[in-house]
This record gives C-alpha cells, sequence and structure tokens, in this order.
C-alpha cells in the first residue's frame, strides 16, 4: 500500500477544504469555446466571447462559414495555455464537491427530477455514470447548480433559471456541469451553464449560454450559438495548485481496450522546488505514432476522500506543431487498476485515446517538498 500522507488542503481543491461553492474559471472566464485537441465548426455558428485551443493547434471553420463576435481566436498560445489550465482547475474544484443529491437513472427533464421538488435549489447533483435532458429543467434560487456526471452527458432539452430561459445575450452565472467523458448536446437543446467535459464536446443546432471546454478531445460545432458568462462564473477562487510529482509506465489496449494492439508509455511530471518539469514518451505499436517531448503544464482534476491526488491531467508539445495531453488516475498498489489516456494532435497520426486501465506497469504519486 502507498504510504503517502497529504497535509489537507496542501493541494488545491479538495473537496474537504471549502464548502460546497461556486469555482472560479480564472483567465478562462472570457472564452466560450476551448479545446484541447481541436475546434471544428462544421456549419454556421456563432461565438460570443474568446475561443481557443491547448494544447492542439487545429481550429477550422473560422472565419467561414463560422464566426466570433466580441472575442478573440487564441491557437495554441500563452493565453489558451493558461485558460485550459484554469479551466481544469474549476473541473477538479467541481469534482470535489460533496454531492447533495443522486439523481443517477433519473432524466434531468421535469417528468422525473419535479418528483424532487421543482425548482430545483442550489445544490450538488450527481450522477455515477450518464445523464440525460429530454426536457425542461427548472432551477431556482440564488445558485449555485452543480452537476457533476461520472461519464456522459446527452441533452435535446433546455434549462430554465428561475423561469428565464436561454438567452445568448443575458448569461445566469453559477450553473457548472463537470462530464466525465463527453458531452452530447443535439437539436433544440437550450443550455445554460458552463460545461467542462473531461474528453470533448460536440454540438448540432444548440444553444450554450455560459461556456464550452474540452480537456483532453475536440470542441465540435454544427449550427449553434454559444457565448462566455463573463459576469458571473466566479465565485470561491481555488488556491494555486499545490506541489505534485507523478510518475509511471506501461502499457494499454488500442485502438479499443478490448482490442489486441498494444501501446506503451513512459512519463514524469511535476512541481516542486525546480518548478514545472517532466517528460513524456508513448509509443503506439498498432498505428506507428510515436511521441516524445517535455511536460509544460500539470493539474490535478480529482481527489481521493482524504486529500490526496487521484485524477492528473499534463500536458505538453512534441516538435513543430504536434501537442499532447495526458490523463493519469491512481489506484494504489500494485497498479493493476491505474489508468491511462492520451491525446495526440498536430501530425498525421493524431490519436484520441480515452482513459484506460494498463497493464505491465503503475502509475505512482510522489510527496514533495512544500
Amino acid at each position: 500500500m502507498k504510504k503517502l500522507v497529504f497535509v489537507i488542503c496542501m493541494l488545491s481543491m479538495s473537496s474537504l477544504c471549502w464548502a460546497q461553492s461556486a469555482p472560479s474559471l480564472g483567465s478562462a472566464t472570457s472564452f466560450a469555446v476551448l479545446g484541447s485537441a481541436a475546434v471544428t465548426c462544421a456549419a454556421t455558428s456563432t461565438i460570443t466571447g474568446d475561443l481557443g485551443v491547448w494544447p492542439g493547434s487545429s481550429i477550422t471553420g473560422f472565419p467561414a462559414p463560422c464566426s466570433v463576435v466580441s472575442g478573440t481566436i487564441h491557437t495554441t498560445d500563452a493565453t489558451a495555455q493558461a485558460a485550459h489550465h484554469d479551466a481544469a482547475l474549476a473541473y477538479g474544484f467541481l469534482a470535489g464537491e460533496t454531492c447533495t443529491t443522486d439523481l443517477t437513472g433519473l432524466d434531468l427533464g421535469t417528468a422525473d427530477v419535479s418528483t424532487l421538488g421543482t425548482p430545483l435549489l442550489s445544490g450538488v447533483y450527481c450522477f455515477s455514470s450518464s445523464a440525460g435532458l429530454t426536457g425542461t429543467l427548472y432551477l431556482g434560487g440564488a445558485g449555485p447548480w452543480i452537476f457533476k456526471i461520472g461519464s456522459s452527458l446527452t441533452t435535446a432539452g433546455s434549462v430554465l433559471v428561475n423561469g428565464h430561459p436561454f438567452d445568448i445575450d443575458a448569461c445566469t452565472p453559477g450553473v457548472f456541469w463537470q462530464v466525465g467523458s463527453t458531452a452530447t448536446l443535439g437539436s433544440g437543446s437550450q443550455i445554460q451553464g458552463v460545461i467542462i467535459a473531461l474528453a470533448s464536446d460536440t454540438l448540432t443546432s444548440a444553444n450554450v449560454s455560459g461556456g464550452l471546454f474540452a480537456l483532453t478531445g475536440a470542441v465540435t460545432l454544427s449550427t449553434d450559438l454559444v457565448n462566455a458568462c463573463n459576469e458571473g462564473s466566479g465565485g470561491t477562487t481555488p488556491p494555486a495548485a499545490g506541489k505534485i510529482k507523478v510518475t509511471g509506465g506501461g502499457q494499454i489496449q488500442v485502438p479499443g481496450p478490448a482490442d489486441t494492439g498494444t501501446a506503451a508509455f513512459g512519463f514524469n511530471a511535476g512541481t516542486g522546488s525546480g518548478g514545472l518539469g517532466g517528460h513524456f514518451d508513448y509509443v503506439n505499436h498498432f498505428t506507428g505514432l510515436h511521441v516524445n517531448g517535455p511536460v509544460t503544464d500539470i493539474v490535478v482534476i480529482a481527489f481521493n476522500p482524504d486529500g490526496s491526488p487521484k485524477t492528473v491531467l499534463f500536458s505538453g508539445t512534441c516538435g513543430g506543431s504536434c501537442a499532447f495531453s495526458g490523463t493519469v488516475e491512481d489506484h494504489a498498489e500494485p497498479g493493476v487498476n491505474d489508468l491511462f489516456g492520451v491525446t495526440v494532435t498536430g501530425v498525421p497520426l493524431s490519436e484520441i485515446t480515452s482513459p484506460r486501465v494498463i497493464s505491465k506497469g503503475n502509475i505512482q504519486f510522489h510527496p514533495t517538498q512544500p
């Protein structure tokens, strides 16, 4: 068993350290859309606020057929990097919040949740796996309203806050969606709130008033409206990330977790007295992709109940326009249930591999100097 003891609150964003509250998006506040691997717009869409990508470099569909209004496009620059880092901190803050109501198995439309009282008041509403919204979700009170979703979010409905419908020009602050994998917003979706998906966001004839973030994958748009909620996404500001060091190596199955292809990886990443640093090496034996480069950013996005780190997102560059991000999760010794996922962009053999159980290896967190 790992003999690793952490002082509560030494690392940022443990739910043991803060009462339930809305996180700040920090430098990501001005962003309406921020992808990790890419941002792609296939049909006429309008973005009000900043748009960016980090660590990937692909933004397509702008300025036509899609447009950015009252905002700036940031492609793999320092502004996009800082926003990605702060969005990941907000994701970790939300993931660490204590659940007040378990909605697993219910549709967020009123037919299901009305039995709990309509409208839903301020709270942390949780789904152990996927969540869906096919009707109208009514929220009331002063907020915040936080929805923690274990895997995917799928919508074809609307969110009304204190009786107010979606309005691209009037964002209602305090609504947050923390999505453990993918968010898919279908035709007719009118969503209020900041959506932060660990993997990707896909919109088709949908509207979002708040913000749309993908931490490891892509944002894909088609006939949509998205605006940033500049005036109200703040709340409790998470402290700066604490000292952290994580190393690992092993093998995963590719292209799918049940397939027979293999990929090998090794990395070290962390912050400490010497500053941010690390290195990443990845070889996909199925496709021939080989990535090797320095780690330039790292953030804890989930914590164990005792405040120790559980899941880390790190990213960096691998030459030219090549960029990568890795998601690793530690499940204690001997490492048989540890997880690893990777996103690589900017090269002919780009790859998005969801986190999966590793073999022949281990993910290990290490104590660091304060």
